[in-house]
């Protein structure tokens, strides 16, 4: 039985900033359109659920194979473009143009057609439909899935293991408001380059969220305040805000849930908070730092 491979994000930042530095981007900018590959699935040859374990512990994107957590077009790159890395082929994600490494004998031509999401905010696969059995392996919210066979207590995936139905939706079905997702996050320790209940960060927090709810989002703040919705302008009594707007400072970034609330993860508390926008302003501003914009997403985006 084949595991999962793991496609580790390439960050530039320091692990100790609040956020991340811009992604990589390929020559032509993040948008341009590059020749695909066909599709893959990654998987990886058997290993100890331990070493699983703590590979997903360490990273925040993860894709999976068989399950099709992320069933992604990933484009290979040569070094010269993206930089050789010990751990694998350098590749990218098409959902967010992201860039990564598998390795090598983890690609693979054989696809499972996914058919159904994680709604809940993380759910175990089982080797067999008993919640007493040792869970093979944890997947987050939005995980891709290919269900085989529905059932009232757990549902079949294709490669033969089982994950609980009620923590699973009809990939065509979302979340009806984003700033909803990313409140149930409250709570979850942050962790830079992270996108699950195991740890996250402000970008991938509003990623995440937005994901849930239907609507592209790229993976990090400036390219989020580039790419979302509209610009807002807004008094310096920081008056007129609304649900769902996204609040950006440099690096670093948050979501209204009303006029007053900021939701954020953030490395001063190391969770994801709810606090008084005017005391998250006041506290980042003796840091130096100062909101550089405030974006409303579109209708379609919200």
């Amino acid at each position: 039985m084949q595991q999962p491979g793991v496609v580790r994000q390439t960050r530039l930042a320091h692990p100790l900033s609040s956020d991340h530095h811009p992604a990589t981007r390929l020559p032509g900018g993040g948008h341009g359109h590059r020749h695909l590959l066909a599709d893959v699935r990654v998987h990886r040859a058997a290993q100890s659920h331990q070493a699983g374990a703590r590979a997903e512990d360490q990273v925040g994107e993860i894709v999976r194979g068989s399950l099709g957590e992320r069933r992604q077009h990933l484009e290979a790159l040569g070094p010269q473009e993206a930089g050789a890395h010990p751990g694998g082929d350098v590749v990218q994600l098409t959902r967010d143009r992201y860039v990564g490494y598998v390795p090598a004998d983890a690609l693979s031509q054989d696809i499972d057609p996914p058919t159904h999401r994680v709604r809940s905010l993380g759910t175990f696969v089982y080797p067999v439909p008993d919640i007493k059995s040792p869970p093979w392996v944890h997947l987050s919210i939005t995980a891709s899935l290919a269900i085989a066979e529905e059932g009232a207590t757990f549902s079949r995936l294709a490669d033969g293991r089982h994950v609980p139905s009620r923590h699973i939706i009809d990939r065509t079905r979302f979340a009806a408001d984003f700033v909803s997702v990313a409140e149930r996050f409250v709570g979850v320790p942050y962790a830079w380059g992270g996108k699950t209940r195991l740890g996250v960060d402000c970008s991938g927090l509003v990623q995440v969220a937005m994901q849930a709810a239907g609507h592209v989002c790229p993976r990090d703040s400036d390219m989020q305040q580039a790419e979302i919705g509209d610009a807002v302008a807004v008094s310096e009594q920081l008056e007129d805000l609304q649900r769902g707007d996204l609040v950006f400072w440099k690096g670093h970034v948050g979501i209204m849930t009303d006029g007053f609330l900021l939701l954020h993860a953030n490395a001063h508390h190391m969770t994801v908070v709810l606090e008084p926008l005017k005391t998250a302003v006041d506290r980042i501003a003796r840091t130096g730092s100062h909101i550089t914009g405030i974006r409303r997403p579109s209708r379609k985006q919200a």
